[in-house]
C-alpha cells in the first residue's frame, strides 16, 4: 500500500479471484476502490439477443465489475476498477465478439474532468478551513487579548454553540476516519485527533451543562476547535503537495494528443486517437504533436521528443525512421504507418514504468509500516500514561488532562508514512522528464550502492552500426576511389555498403552507373563502374584473386578495425587503396565514464568483439579493465563472477544477448534505442542512447534515496522529541494541533525539493 499516492499493488491468482472479490475485500477494510465508468457506442446489434450476448461477454471479462448495454441507444456502459481498463482494450474485446465500437469521450475529457473534480474537491477543503478559521477565531481571541491586558470572557453556551459545528460538522472527516479504521482492525491519525479533540470537547460540554461539579470550570473549546482548524489546514496543504508530486504521471498523460488524421477510403479525416488502428497511416502537419508511434513512410522532418527521451535538440527522421507518439514535429509534413497504439505505444508504456515505481516501496518502506503499525496504541498507551502520571504526581486533573490530549494530538504517523513514497514519487518523475525509467523502488534503491558499473560495448559504449572512418588512396584521389566504391555498391544492402553510401552522400558524391554487380558472400563484391572492373572486399578476397601480399601496407589492418580493399582488373589486377569502416563511440561516452569516476564507480567493458577493438574502444573512453572475446551465453557467468567478489554490479546493455547478463546484475539498466527484451529485463531503461544517462540515473538515485533518510529522520526525530514535550506538559493542546498538521507537509515539501535536481 502506497500512502502518499494511494494505490495498492497486488499479485493474485486470476483463476481463484476477480476484481470484484478484491474490491469487496477493501470495503470490508473500511476503505474503497474508486471506480471509471466507460461508454462506448456500439454498432452492429439487431435485436435484444445481441445485447443480452455482449453484455454477458462483458460482465464475465476479467477486471470488469459490470456491464450494461443498451439496444436503444446502442450504447455501452462499462463499470471497472479507474485505470485499469483502457478504451482501445475494450473496443478490442468487443471486436471480437463480432461487434464494433467506438469512444464516446476521449481520453482528454476524462482527464478534464478529473482534474475538475480534483479542483472542486481543493475549493470545498479550502471552504471548510476558511469556515473553521472563521469560528474558531472569536473562542482564540480572548486569548491574544490578555497578552494587551484586556479581559473578554466569552459565556459557556456560546462557545459550546461555536465549537460543536467545527467539531462534528466540519470535524465529520476525522470521525468516519477514525470509525473505518477501528472497523478494518486498526488504528490511524484520524483515530487520535477524534479521541483528543472529543475529550476537549466532551469535558468543555460536561463543565458547561454542570458547571462547578467535579469537572471543575476550565473549558477546553477554544483547544478542540483550533486543533481542527489546524489540521484541516495541514490535510489541505498536504493534499496539494501531494499531487504535485504526483504531476509526472499528469504530466505525461497530458502529453496524448486527442485526435489524428488518418488516411481511410481515400481520404484524409480526423477520428479521436483511441481510435486509431494498427498499420493506419497517419498524416502530421508541421507543429503538431505525434499522435502515434510508428514509421516514416513520406516527407522529411525533426522532431522534438525531449518530453519522452529527454534530447534537448530535434531529430531528424525520413522514410523509414521509427517515430515515438507524443512527440512534436518540426517544419515538415510526415505520412506515418502506425505500428503500436494504447497500451503498447511507448508513451503508454511510460506512463505505466512511472506509475508502477511510484506505487512500489523501497525496502525501508517495510521497516516504516512495521512502526506506523504499532504506532497508533502506543500513543495511546503513552497518553494514559500522561494522564495517569499527572494526576498522582501534581494532582492537577486538569494539568494531566492537557498533557494527554497533546499527547494525542502532536503525534503524527502520516509524517512516517509519507516520507519514502513522496521521495520515490518526485524522484521517479524527476528521473523520468530527464529520460530515465525506473521500473520499482526496489531498483532505485539498489542504484545508489552501485560499485561497479559493466558496459556492453556495440550500441551501447559505440554507435552500434558502421560507418566510414578513414579513405586511403594509393594514387592520392580519396575522393575518386570513393566515388567508384559508393557507385559499385548501389545494389548491395550489406552494412558496410551503406555505410559507405551515406558517407558519399553527405560528402555530395556523385555516383557512376552501375553493371554486373555480383555480391560474393562472406568477402565482398565485384561491378563495372565507369568502365572499370572493380573487385571491393577482404584481404582474403584480393588474395584469392591473385593480388601481391607485398602490395597490402603492413600496418593498415592493425591501426585500423575493418577494411574493403579495391581493386581495378581492367588490365592487370591494381590495388586502389582501401576504405576504413568503423563502429564510431558515441560522443558522450567518455564524459560518462568520467563521470562515473567522480561518483567513486569502477566501469568494465564486456564484449564479444575481439580484444584489439575492444582495448582500443575502451583506451578512448578511458576504461581500465576489459573483458573481451565473451560468448553471449557467458556474459551472465561474468557477472556472477564480480557479484562474488563483493562488487554491487550494475549493467548496461541493448541487445537480446544482453538480457541474461541485465537479469543477473544487481541493477540491469537497457539503452531504450535497443531491443523490448533488454527493456523488460533491466530495472532502469535509459530512453535515450546516451552513456551520461547512466551517471545521471545513479546520481538521481543517491538523490532520492537521501531525501528517503532526510525525510524519515525528521519524522522519526519530531515524534521522539515532540511526543515527551507533549507528555511532560511542555506543548498546550493547540501548539500540538499546529506542529502536527505541519509535519506531513514539510516532508511532502522536502520531498518536492528533488524537482529541481540537475538544475542547480
Amino acid at each position: 500500500m502506497n500512502l502518499a499516492s494511494e494505490l495498492i499493488a497486488l499479485d493474485f491468482d486470476a483463476t481463484e479471484l476477480g476484481a470484484a472479490e478484491i474490491i469487496a475485500a477493501v470495503g470490508k477494510a473500511g476503505f474503497s476502490v474508486p471506480m471509471e465508468i466507460l461508454q462506448l457506442a456500439i454498432s452492429g446489434m439487431t435485436c435484444a439477443a445481441c445485447s443480452t450476448r455482449l453484455e454477458k461477454i462483458l460482465s464475465r471479462t476479467s477486471g470488469i465489475i459490470s456491464a450494461s448495454i443498451n439496444l436503444a441507444t446502442e450504447q455501452a456502459t462499462i463499470t471497472a476498477p479507474a485505470g485499469t481498463l483502457s478504451q482501445a482494450e475494450l473496443i478490442t474485446i468487443i471486436r471480437k465478439t463480432g461487434f464494433d465500437a467506438t469512444p464516446i469521450r476521449s481520453t482528454a475529457e476524462q482527464l478534464a474532468a478529473k482534474e475538475q473534480a480534483e479542483r472542486a474537491l481543493d475549493r470545498k477543503e479550502l471552504t471548510h478551513v476558511m469556515l473553521a478559521a472563521a469560528l474558531s477565531l472569536p473562542l482564540v481571541l480572548p486569548m491574544l487579548l490578555m497578552l494587551f491586558g484586556i479581559q473578554l470572557d466569552l459565556p459557556a453556551w456560546l462557545q459550546f454553540i461555536i465549537a460543536t459545528p467545527v467539531q462534528f460538522w466540519l470535524g465529520a472527516r476525522f470521525y468516519v476516519g477514525a470509525y473505518r479504521s477501528l472497523r478494518g482492525g486498526a488504528g490511524n491519525m484520524d483515530l487520535l485527533v477524534v479521541m483528543g479533540t472529543s475529550a476537549a470537547w466532551g469535558l468543555s460540554t460536561w463543565v458547561t451543562l454542570f458547571p462547578g461539579g467535579a469537572a471543575g470550570n476550565h473549558l477546553y473549546f477554544e483547544s478542540s476547535a483550533m486543533i481542527i482548524t489546524l489540521i484541516l489546514f495541514g490535510k489541505w496543504m498536504e493534499r496539494r503537495a501531494r499531487r504535485s508530486a504526483a504531476s509526472a504521471i499528469r504530466a505525461l498523460m497530458d502529453l496524448r494528443p486527442e485526435s489524428a488524421r488518418v488516411e481511410r477510403n481515400g481520404a484524409t479525416i480526423e477520428v479521436p486517437v483511441e481510435s486509431v488502428l494498427p498499420d493506419e497511416v497517419v498524416v502530421v502537419r508541421p507543429g503538431e504533436r505525434v499522435p502515434v508511434d510508428g514509421t516514416v513512410l513520406g516527407g522529411i522532418s525533426q522532431l522534438d521528443e525531449s518530453l519522452i527521451t529527454g534530447e534537448s535538440l530535434p531529430v531528424n527522421r525520413e522514410a523509414g525512421d521509427p517515430v515515438t507518439g507524443a512527440s512534436i514535429n518540426g517544419e515538415g509534413l510526415l505520412r506515418i504507418r502506425t505500428t503500436r497504439i494504447g497500451t503498447e505505444s511507448t508513451l503508454s508504456r511510460i506512463i505505466r514504468l512511472v506509475e508502477s515505481a511510484q506505487a512500489s516501496k523501497a525496502p525501508v518502506q517495510h521497516l516504516v509500516d512495521r512502526i506506523s503499525a504499532i504506532f497508533v496504541p502506543v500513543v495511546i498507551v503513552i497518553a494514559s500514561i500522561t494522564f495517569a502520571s499527572w494526576a498522582l504526581i501534581d494532582g492537577s486533573l486538569q494539568t494531566a488532562f492537557l498533557a494527554a490530549i497533546s499527547v494525542l494530538v502532536i503525534a503524527c504517523p502520516c509524517a512516517l508514512g509519507l516520507a519514502t513514497p513522496t521521495a520515490i514519487m518526485v524522484g521517479t518523475g524527476t528521473a523520468a522528464r530527464r529520460g530515465i525509467l525506473i521500473k520499482d523502488a526496489d531498483a532505485l534503491e539498489h542504484a545508489h550502492r552501485v560499485d561497479t558499473l559493466v558496459f556492453d560495448k556495440t550500441g551501447t559504449l559505440t554507435e552500434g552500426h558502421p560507418a566510414l572512418d578513414q579513405i586511403t588512396a594509393f594514387d592520392h584521389q580519396a575522393d575518386r576511389l570513393l566515388q567508384l566504391a559508393a557507385s559499385a555498391q548501389q545494389g548491395s544492402e550489406h552494412p558496410l555498403a551503406r555505410a559507405v553510401l551515406r558517407h558519399a552522400a553527405q560528402q555530395g558524391i556523385e555516383l557512376l552507373p552501375v553493371a554486373d554487380f555480383s555480391a560474393l558472400p562472406g568477402r565482398g563484391l565485384k561491378a563495372c563502374v565507369g568502365g572499370r572492373d572493380l573487385l571491393i572486399g577482404s584481404r582474403r578476397l584480393m588474395l584469392e584473386q591473385g593480388v601481391d601480399p607485398a602490395a597490402f601496407p603492413q600496418q593498415a589492418e592493425e591501426e585500423y578495425q575493418t577494411l574493403m580493399w579495391v581493386t581495378d582488373r581492367q588490365d592487370s589486377i591494381q590495388l586502389l587503396g582501401f576504405i576504413s569502416v568503423t563502429d564510431p563511440v558515441k560522443a558522450n561516452a567518455s564524459q560518462a565514464i568520467t563521470e562515473l569516476k567522480a561518483l567513486g564507480i569502477e566501469p568494465v567493458m564486456l564484449t564479444g568483439d575481439n580484444s584489439q577493438v575492444a582495448n582500443r574502444v575502451a583506451a578512448s573512453v578511458g576504461i581500465e579493465q576489459v573483458v573481451a572475446e565473451v560468448l553471449p551465453e557467458d556474459k551472465e557467468s561474468r557477472i556472477q563472477q564480480l557479484r562474488s567478489q563483493g562488487r554491487i554490479v550494475a549493467m548496461v546493455g541493448d541487445g537480446i544477448n544482453d538480457a541474461p547478463a541485465l537479469a543477473a546484475a544487481d541493477i540491469g539498466m537497457a539503452m531504450g534505442t535497443g531491443s523490448d527484451v533488454a527493456m523488460h529485463t533491466a530495472g532502469i531503461t535509459l530512453m535515450r542512447g546516451d552513456p551520461a544517462l547512466v551517471a545521471e540515473a545513479l546520481a538521481i538515485s543517491r538523490a532520492t534515496r537521501r531525501k528517503i533518510w532526510q525525510n524519515l529522520f525528521w519524522a522519526l526525530i519530531y515524534n521522539l522529541v515532540a511526543i515527551p514535550m507533549a507528555a511532560f506538559g511542555l506543548l498546550s493542546p493547540v501548539i500540538a494541533g499546529a506542529a502536527m498538521a505541519m509535519s506531513s507537509v514539510s516532508v511532502v515539501s522536502n520531498s518536492l525539493l528533488l524537482r529541481r535536481w540537475g538544475t542547480q
